[in-house]
């Protein structure tokens, strides 16, 4: 994997606070030969000659309330969200994205696709309800970024008459008696996408298994998601020609992953029908604990599989940390084995929704249905700086930072290209060089600023 050949210049993109850089393109740096880092100057060094976890993909979300606000713009603006998501040159070329199956809060009501209480062999199962917004505005997104477009699945809850509480809000549990059938469910619903022409690459099995939301939520403990897998979704999944589906587990915050893990990958039964585990961000940074997974069950995978920033405030759309938000995370849980990074909503309206509970958040595209108009917020151009230039295929190499006010990640991408990706979240300008097979270019960090190096 090592590149041997000697750089002369790296290609520098820029977004900084103040300035009018947007992703956008810089002066190259120039490299020289230098085989002793002076230990006083700010560095980032990489190294291809050491790689670590393979990327899949970046990307968002594809829920009810981003396919209906993409349909209430007019024509020319929906063919610049999809160019800019999806487009690997004129965008940002997003690789890796999630929706939901039934309901979630950003749908306008909660619904399931078979509400005929008993249904266990799902004769009244169906998916007619995405086919007027989401299911088109995927195949839309599918055509605008190519073959390459990967897409999981997550569940939020399942149809009311299969849980405790008898509805798909405020938590519950899954009745034992309906784990065959939820199972089937879940599969069902691959295979009817797949028929509308939408392939599913990925599974979660729950989203949030611990929180009992006012919005639809379900309700595990790491011992009913290990029995469920072994004994009823990977079995089914498998039964149906269905094993290349990426099952993942847990989808929650990084708090007690590690628990969860140990708890589920202890089982050889369930850990065989298990791809990894997926995590969020909404309580603590914890960014260690995915390192802890990944040290104990290497062969395993780490997805980080939703994230977003709340609450909703028009009034504080530019403010500038959203943006660090994300870059942060991201650069962490790169450097902790995530092979991944799928934020929540793609895009939403001027209220933050819809959503059926009132639960508004920021999504990186808003949009103002009443007059077409797009805002992006400086979270877009932050990812950007990772998806853009990391592909898919991408190997994460060496990239230690001297400084710890710069933050960094860097990946070799199967092109041979490297994209070092450098965070100043400070409200200073920080100049430092870039080490590389023993030459150094130098550059500035500006304040408030992300840039993507590809040398």
């Amino acid at each position: 994997m090592a590149n041997h050949s000697i750089p002369t210049h790296a290609v520098v993109f820029r977004t900084a606070k103040a300035t009018a850089d947007r992703l956008a393109f810089k002066d190259p740096i120039l490299f020289k030969p230098n085989h002793q880092i002076d230990a006083g100057f700010p560095s980032v060094i990489i190294d291809d000659a050491r790689t670590y976890q393979m990327i899949e993909g970046f990307g968002g979300s594809f829920t009810d309330a981003s396919a209906e606000t993409y349909y209430r713009l007019p024509a020319g603006r929906r063919a610049e969200i999809l160019r800019n998501y999806f487009d690997p040159e004129k965008g940002i070329g997003y690789t890796l994205c999630k929706t939901h199956i039934n309901s979630c809060d950003f749908s306008t009501e909660s619904y399931a696709y078979d509400e005929v209480e008993g249904d266990v062999h799902l004769k009244h199962f169906s998916i007619a309800r995405d086919k007027k917004h989401r299911i088109p505005f995927i195949k839309e997104a599918l055509a605008a970024a190519g073959p390459g477009l990967k897409l999981f699945v997550t569940p939020w809850s399942p149809p009311a008459w299969m849980k405790t509480n008898n509805e798909m809000l405020h938590g519950g549990k899954l009745k034992p008696e309906y784990y065959p059938t939820w199972a089937r469910y879940m599969a069902r619903f691959i295979q009817e996408y797949e028929k509308a022409g939408i392939a599913v690459w990925g599974l979660t099995v729950q989203n949030e298994p611990m929180a009992a939301q006012m919005w639809e939520s379900c309700i595990y403990t790491a011992e009913e998601e290990r029995d469920f897998v072994r004994d009823f979704l990977g079995p089914v999944l498998h039964g149906l020609g269905l094993s290349r589906i990426k099952l993942m587990i847990w989808d929650y915050n990084r708090g007690i992953m590690y628990q969860w893990a140990k708890v589920v990958y202890s089982d050889p039964e369930a850990a065989k029908y298990i791809w990894g585990l997926g995590y969020h961000w909404y309580s603590g940074d914890h960014f260690e604990n995915p390192r802890a997974v990944h040290e104990a069950f290497p062969e395993k995978r780490l997805l980080f599989t939703e994230g977003c920033v709340f609450p909703f405030d028009w009034n504080r759309i530019e403010d500038w940390h959203w943006g660090e938000r994300y870059a942060r995370s991201m650069i962490f849980d790169l450097n902790n084995w995530s092979v991944g990074w799928v934020d929540w909503n793609l895009l939403l309206d001027h209220t933050g929704g819809p959503n059926h509970v009132s639960n508004f958040c920021y999504a990186p595209v808003i949009a103002d249905p009443r007059s077409g108009e797009l805002h992006y917020m400086n979270s877009y151009y932050y990812i950007g700086h990772f998806s853009k230039f990391i592909r898919p295929g991408a190997m994460r190499i060496v990239c230690t930072s001297s400084d710890d006010d710069l933050l960094c990640t860097a990946f070799m991408n199967p092109d041979g290209k490297i994209a070092v990706v450098v965070l100043n979240a400070t409200d200073g300008d920080i100049d430092f060089q870039v080490c590389y097979a023993g030459h150094t270019a130098e550059t500035a960090s500006l304040a408030h600023s992300i840039m993507t190096i590809v040398v």
